[in-house]
């Protein structure tokens, strides 16, 4: 039996081949958008893809099983009552697909969602036992799936078939089965991911923190409480795997827009993304650009920040920077992207044309102003985070509400964000400045700076 685990670092999504070499083919379980992985392991390992597994209608990225079935004819299956809008192969309850020497038998585990799957998984070449379990969203190495994401109106049946799933079915199952997810650390799909990307059945058993509810209950109560933000994009990627992804070859072509060319589409209303670090764009940037540096973990923060429905243009350092902004956007759904700056923003600083700066406040500087009454500062952490400590005077406001409804303070207020390495406050201040606040700055390095400096929390 051959078996793979693909890893999209930041998205924290995993997906899985397994085949056969001896009768050269193979399944994927859950791919991403971007598929050239898997035909490279077709490829490689002599194996054509003949089926492509969906654990379930993911909220957090785009399925690539209709990118893989164009390339590949393989069919498509989920679980029998998936509510989707395109032709798939309907899996039931105890229903097996062999290929050579692997064994794939299929569970139904809701919770996460209501129509997911689980996948065990044999080597008959070892055994007739199954050696691991994909089990989806349903649980994580550390964690389990939040229910929530299905709608609140359902929020009491997926609490329900949660536990049940993850304190009943799979009760019955063996404590040697190895534990491989679709999701890991970066996830928004859970709270609490370990950065480990597989376990045991028995090792989760006996210390993930969501399976030791000794009554329903207190699980209950668990899984009603607060979890982390919903992106704006959610909504969006459900509704683009319920209908089934459009091809990539049908998003818009890639375009080096020099800025004249770049400018005409800003005045027709498409939204910048600047993707240079802090400093870079707080020293020149382009008036009411959104600045979401190219970090592990930009494909959230875009998803919290940028309407779905968007037309983009980015600000890159170079083509290559461009393709794989692209392919991020993409693996969310982001697919109005219309070209990049080409030449960069000195090719607009040569132009001429307006550019605006994003003040970056040293935390000494910051301290300097210890006192002053006209100086308003913000942290936009997380509540947990907060807990910690926040720099003397400061006033709370999480980065999600800063987004959605400003700050309740005059635009002319002079304000500086902060956050805990100077990311998210560079995102929130630009945003700031984009809904017409006129005297925001970023404290540079954020928290992490000001306690390396020696300095006082409250």
């Amino acid at each position: 039996m051959y078996f793979k685990q693909i890893t999209v670092p930041g998205l924290g999504c995993f997906s899985y081949a397994i085949g056969c070499p001896g009768a050269k083919a193979m399944a994927v379980v859950d791919p991403k958008r971007d598929i050239q992985d898997y035909l490279d392991i077709s490829r490689e390992e002599g194996m054509k893809i003949t089926h492509i597994i969906d654990t379930h209608v993911h909220a957090d990225h785009v399925s690539g099983a209709h990118e893989l079935r164009a390339a590949t004819g393989a069919e498509i299956m989920m679980y029998e009552s998936s509510p989707v809008d395109f032709r798939f192969s309907k899996v039931a309850e105890g229903q097996q697909l062999e290929i050579g020497n692997a064994r794939m038998e299929f569970m139904h585990t809701p919770g996460h969602t209501p129509d997911a799957l689980s996948v065990l998984v044999t080597d008959l070449s070892r055994s007739e036992e199954p050696w691991m379990i994909l089990t989806g969203d349903v649980l994580f190495v550390g964690d389990i799936g939040r229910p929530d994401l299905a709608g609140s109106e359902v929020i009491e049946d997926q609490v329900r078939n949660l536990h049940n799933t993850l304190y009943n079915k799979f009760a019955k199952l063996p404590d040697y089965l190895e534990v491989f997810p679709a999701h890991g650390m970066g996830s928004l799909c859970g709270k609490g991911m370990s950065s480990k990307t597989s376990s045991t059945l028995g090792f989760e058993r006996k210390h993930n923190p969501m399976l030791q509810f000794a009554s329903f209950d207190e699980f209950h109560k668990a899984m009603t409480g607060d979890y982390p933000a919903r992106p704006k994009s959610f909504t969006h990627i459900i509704s683009t795997n319920k209908d089934g992804a459009p091809l990539l070859e049908c998003c818009p072509l890639e375009k080096a827009l020099p800025p004249e060319r770049f400018a005409e589409r800003i005045q027709e209303g498409t939204l910048v993304i600047d993707t240079r670090d802090t400093a870079a764009f707080g020293g020149f940037h382009i008036p009411g650009s959104l600045n979401i540096g190219f970090e592990k973990q930009l494909a959230n923060w875009v998803g919290m920040v940028v309407p779905p429905d968007a037309d983009l243009l980015l600000v890159v350092e170079d083509k290559d920077a461009y393709d794989a902004m692209t392919t991020e956007l993409h693996r969310i759904g982001y697919d109005r992207i219309f070209g990049y700056l080409a030449g960069g923003i000195s090719a607009w600083l040569l132009s001429g044309r307006d550019l605006e700066k994003l003040d970056q406040f040293s935390a000494s500087e910051l301290r300097g102003l210890a006192g002053d009454k006209n100086l308003n500062i913000v942290d936009v952490r997380t509540p947990g985070e907060v807990k910690g400590g926040i720099i003397p005077g400061a006033k709370h406001t999480p980065l999600t509400e800063v987004l959605e409804k400003g700050l309740p303070l005059p635009k002319e207020a002079r304000t500086v964000v902060y956050c805990g390495s100077g990311y998210r406050s560079n995102i929130a201040a630009s945003a700031l400045k984009k809904q017409g606040y006129e005297n925001v700055h970023s404290l540079a390095g954020g928290i992490t700076a000001w306690t390396r400096a020696g300095f006082p929390l409250d």
